[in-house]
């Protein structure tokens, strides 16, 4: 029996996390309403216009950690349902998990563009991650359950 974190960084199985993680960050971005819409998509605008790909290379990079700390809430959740349905239940503390992780991520980024961008992005970063926890959820537990 494989971890969480074992099953999402396998050579076999990372790359179609990512991209699938990418499908998650726009169908959310693509979702945005109101002034916060406005806000989200253009910050995901300007980093983007840093590097095209920049976002799947982020999630390629903080996989480890997110997984590393979606692993207590896989256990407790031992495929009972819906992952996604069950992070949503648990939402604060999901996501202030995931976006401890940008956090940590942003503050050592020597890129300022980048910076500034999630800069833009973080007083609504907690409501923005809990919102797509059901889509993440489904989206790991396509691949922890399909290995």
């Amino acid at each position: 029996m494989h971890t969480l974190t074992e099953t999402l960084l396998a050579e076999s199985t990372r790359t179609a996390v990512v991209r699938d993680l990418v499908g998650v960050v726009n169908e959310e971005v693509r979702e945005k309403k109101g002034v916060s819409g406005v806000t989200v998509k253009s910050a995901v605008a300007t980093v983007r216009k840093v590097s095209p790909n920049v976002i799947g290379s982020a999630i390629d990079r903080m996989l480890p950690e997110f997984a590393r700390v979606l692993e207590p809430f896989w256990v407790d959740f031992a495929g009972n349902g819906d992952f996604g349905t069950y992070l949503a239940g648990r939402g604060e503390e999901a996501s202030n998990a995931l976006v401890g992780v940008t956090d940590k991520k942003a503050a050592n980024t020597s890129r300022a563009p980048l910076r500034k961008a999630y800069g833009a992005l973080r007083p609504r970063a907690i409501d923005n991650v809990t919102t797509a926890l059901p889509r993440l959820g489904a989206a790991i537990q396509k691949h922890a359950t399909s290995s």
